[in-house]
């Protein structure tokens, strides 16, 4: 994984660099979730992996399939990760990007992940506690996980705040075990 963020990195910062000259944060951001999805598919990855398919040939499908939105800048952006063999890194460029994009618009990503559905009022209060811990705005995506028993998971950037049933059970485990 540190491998994929290493070898991402340096894309995802020039994108950023080229989105913030254009003042089109908004615009790349859905570019690169585009192009993500796409090399995501099964069928595409396959082609993306096979020799003898040339990388001109499956930047030219990848910009086909992404359509006019995409724009020139978008599809040599394509054409680059093709010649150098990185797009099946645009997932991680694109999370790279998101995590840049949101750290100059002075806002935060968190994923809230818990054992039960958030009813909106529990949401709003761990959405203000984080505004205040962070002093930043916070975007959130909220995702359930019945494995976690009860309780939730909060993972903002590289920091957890593991506050599961199933987090503590394996701590005291670990304890246990020591």
């Amino acid at each position: 994984m540190s491998e994929l963020s290493t070898l991402a990195r340096p894309y995802a910062e020039a994108v950023f660099r080229l989105a913030q000259g254009e003042k089109d944060l908004a615009g790349w951001s859905s570019r690169l979730q585009s192009l993500a999805l796409i090399v995501s598919d099964a069928q595409v990855a396959r082609l993306i992996a096979d020799p003898a398919v040339s990388t001109g040939r499956v930047a030219g499908l990848i910009i086909e399939v992404a359509g006019s939105d995409l724009g020139e800048r978008g599809g040599n952006f394509a054409k680059v990760l093709a010649e150098n063999d990185r797009l099946s890194l645009l997932p991680e460029i694109g999370a790279q990007f998101e995590t840049l994009k949101a750290n100059a618009e002075g806002t935060l990503e968190a994923t809230i992940t818990s054992a039960q559905e958030l009813t909106q009022a529990q949401l709003d209060d761990l959405v203000a506690g984080l505004k205040t811990k962070f002093n930043r705005a916070v975007n959130v995506q909220v995702a359930v996980d019945p494995e976690l028993i009860g309780g939730a998971v909060i993972a903002i950037g590289d920091q957890v705040i593991d506050g599961s049933v199933k987090g503590r059970l394996q701590r005291m485990s670990f304890a246990l075990q020591a």
